[in-house]
């Protein structure tokens, strides 16, 4: 009898043990965890870490936070003073060899001190590179080991740059304006960096980033494809020289969208191998306007195909949309379009200069990069100088193919040589 009331009594114990595991377990389901594994089932936005790097998760998947590598733990300092470039490239190699989606993190709120330096890939998972703080070059020209480049980033796919509100990449350039040979004749020509070289990249996009005073060219967008560039600001001083703001070469599939540039030298430069770019809602001034070319140089084959621009201001700049190849060249620079476009007191707002030379001594020649089914569309404004609208083209490869429709440019008139001109609409100035 003794024995069965022992057992009885486990067989209780047993059954109120079993009770609160039900009690705790939906609890745990309460609390929003609908798996055993303790996978999270929300749609809000899980936060994870004080970096302000968030990661959305849907109702009902499971899925895994993203990780996030920043320069912060491995020792970067921020304080604009040392040198954090060995903390960076640390960072990077560890997020760039990180199974799983990876944030590349440059926290807010403080200036890291760089180098030359090199964010080179391909990377198993990376897709985010966060520049929330500010980048700031080195001042001392013994400082780079790379005299073409401060900061590249190449060999890597599916990557979004996002500055945020808050990232700038500073180049501090005054000391390399300084010794151009542009601004003090007595120096040697020599080559400065460029800020940002984006090398070899697929599916890059580009937002919200600030970029200003770039040793050279600010921004270079090189041998890459399907590009979007949005939101861009990039600025350094009018007199700044050969800083172009955006330069773009050898790529194919490129978006520039809702960006403001004031530099030193072509808002957006535009080079060989350049196809379907398409530009819209740009800013432009101080600086030299968007310009493709210089093409041909140096008696070279040049290709560019595909530019569409639509929606821009130009103010106070020297040019408003170029062409430029060099006598000698060969080639074609074909399929472009200007339209929806602004100019306010723009020295050359429409130009085409087939015979474009900055050399001390040119020479004629016979062979020319050949430009034509050019279309300028809805442009009006105002020209600081006498002549509005230039097309001095080559007597053997005239211009073709140009059309100009409802353009109204004021206080200039029209230089037309060797140029196959249709007009639509109003057109003001005419060729003669």
């Amino acid at each position: 009898m003794a024995r069965c009331c022992g057992l009885l009594t486990i067989f209780i114990c047993v059954l109120l043990m079993l009770s609160l595991c039900q009690a705790n377990l939906s609890s745990y389901v309460d609390d929003g965890y609908g798996h055993e594994d303790g996978s999270f089932e929300s749609d809000s936005l899980l936060k994870l870490n004080n970096d302000d790097v968030l990661t959305l998760k849907s109702s009902g998947e499971t899925t895994s936070a993203s990780s996030t590598v920043s320069v912060a733990s491995f020792g970067a300092k921020g304080d604009g003073k040392t040198d954090d470039t060995q903390a960076f490239e640390k960072a990077w190699k560890k997020a760039c060899s990180t199974n799983g989606v990876t944030n590349f993190l440059v926290p807010k709120g403080k200036s890291y001190l760089l180098t030359s330096t090199q964010f080179k890939g391909p990377c198993k998972s990376l897709r985010n590179f966060q520049i929330l703080g500010s980048l700031s070059a080195s001042t001392k020209r013994s400082d780079y080991k790379d005299k073409y480049h401060w900061l590249i980033l190449e060999d890597v796919n599916n990557l979004s740059i996002d500055g945020g509100s808050t990232g700038v990449i500073n180049g501090n350039g005054k000391i390399w304006w300084q010794n151009s040979c542009k601004i003090d004749k007595s120096k040697p020509c020599t080559t400065a960096p460029t800020a940002l070289t984006l090398y070899n990249l697929r599916n890059l996009n580009m937002k919200n980033l600030r970029v200003r005073d770039a040793q050279q060219i600010q921004v270079s967008i090189e041998n890459c494809n399907n590009v979007d560039v949005n939101n861009v600001v990039v600025s350094a001083p009018g007199d700044s020289p050969n800083t172009d703001g955006i330069h773009i070469t050898n790529t194919k599939n490129i978006r520039v969208s809702k960006s403001d540039i004031g530099t030193g030298d072509d808002c957006i430069s535009i080079e060989d191998g350049t196809q379907n770019l398409q530009i819209s809602d740009l800013t432009c001034g101080p600086g030299h306007g968007i310009s493709i070319g210089s093409l041909g140089d140096d008696n070279s084959k040049a290709y560019v195909s595909g530019i569409y621009v639509d929606g821009a201001k130009f103010s106070e700049s020297d040019n408003g949309v170029r062409i430029k190849t060099y006598q000698g060249g060969s080639g074609t620079a074909k399929n472009i379009k200007f339209q929806n476009i602004q100019m306010k007191n723009v020295k050359n707002p429409i130009i085409i200069d087939q015979n474009y030379c900055d050399k001390d001594k040119c020479e004629d020649q016979e062979s020319a990069v050949q430009v034509k089914n050019v279309v300028y569309k809805n442009i009006s404004g105002t020209s600081a100088t006498d002549v509005a609208i230039t097309f001095n083209c080559s007597e053997k490869y005239p211009c073709q193919g140009i059309v100009l429709e409802n353009v109204n440019i004021k206080g200039g008139n029209a230089s037309c040589k060797n140029a196959n001109v249709k007009n639509q609409g109003t057109v003001s100035p005419k060729c003669s």
